[in-house]
């Protein structure tokens, strides 16, 4: 397609360098677990037919009374030439109850041609927020004084996320909202289960059966937001032009597992990106697709 050429200028420009694609992917990556349960699965991501990045996510519900998730992601190929990114993007916190979680850290990296931002999200076990601190390249850790009309009643957005796709586990539908803080703005992320499909196997997916289809939808709230929309709002709303909402299918990989993300579909002005499950390894299974690159 023609579109298909426009792709690396358009990623390297705005979406990936600023963080805008791994905002939608950190928005459906995370999963929901058994008490006992450690996972760690592999993302491919293609944009035109580019596969333009690689994610991991590791899970660990496995600790008593804890919680830890855990994303890796970086560009590949010739596009890590013209886009250098890496990213990692970790939370760690109190698991109160199976449906109950409390971030205690969450800490996000960045990295793009050789500089790196570090953002570290604190808050304490009654659910407040307490502070935010920020290091950029070659500076020194600096705490951000953040009006406490942003953060009250926010928590990160892994953490909205494993809240999410836990009442799937529990009600068979995809749902949930609430209210994030991402360092700058406030925001409301909001799953909404669409409909049951039957997803066939391929060269590029493990999963093959029934899965929930959910949109996500993110609402600002306060904060830095930008008139016209940019990043993920952007990224959103070319979506919503073409007839869809950043699109996710969730569904259980093995017989009494949790249940996990199994395709991502994002729609841009540029064309579709498209998130496949490549390769999971969890209670002992280990699945991986035919065409999963090394």
């Amino acid at each position: 397609m023609a579109y298909i050429k426009h792709y690396p200028a358009f990623l390297a420009k705005g979406v990936l360098a600023k963080g805008a694609l791994m905002s939608a992917l950190l928005c459906v990556l995370a999963l929901p677990a058994h008490a006992s349960d450690k996972q760690r699965l592999t993302y491919e991501v293609y944009a035109g037919g580019i596969h333009a990045v690689e994610a991991t996510l590791d899970l660990d519900m496995s600790m008593d009374g804890r919680y830890s998730a855990i994303v890796n992601a970086k560009t590949r190929g010739f596009l890590a030439k013209l886009a250098p990114w890496k990213g990692s993007f970790e939370t760690h916190g109190w698991k109160l109850s199976d449906d109950d979680l409390r971030p205690e850290l969450h800490k996000s990296v960045g990295y793009w041609k050789g500089e790196d931002e570090t953002k570290e999200y604190n808050y304490s076990k009654d659910g407040g927020f307490q502070s935010l601190y920020v290091k950029d390249f070659k500076k020194l850790r600096k705490h951000r004084t953040i009006d406490a009309k942003l953060t009250d009643d926010t928590i990160d957005v892994l953490t909205a996320t494993l809240l999410a796709f836990d009442q799937t586990e529990k009600t068979g539908e995809c749902s949930g909202s609430d209210l994030v803080f991402d360092g700058k703005r406030r925001f409301k992320m909001t799953f909404q289960q669409q409909k049951i499909e039957q997803l066939a196997k391929s060269k590029y997916n493990i999963y093959e059966g029934e899965a929930a289809r959910c949109t996500v939808e993110v609402e600002p709230a306060g904060g830095g937001w930008h008139k016209k929309p940019r990043g993920w709002m952007s990224i959103q709303e070319q979506g919503r032009d073409k007839g869809t909402l950043p699109t996710l299918w969730i569904a259980q990989v093995e017989e009494n597992g949790p249940f996990v993300p199994i395709k991502i579909l994002v729609k841009t002005d540029y064309g579709a990106l498209f998130m496949h499950l490549a390769k999971y390894e969890g209670a002992g299974d280990f699945v991986v697709a035919s065409k999963k690159r090394k």
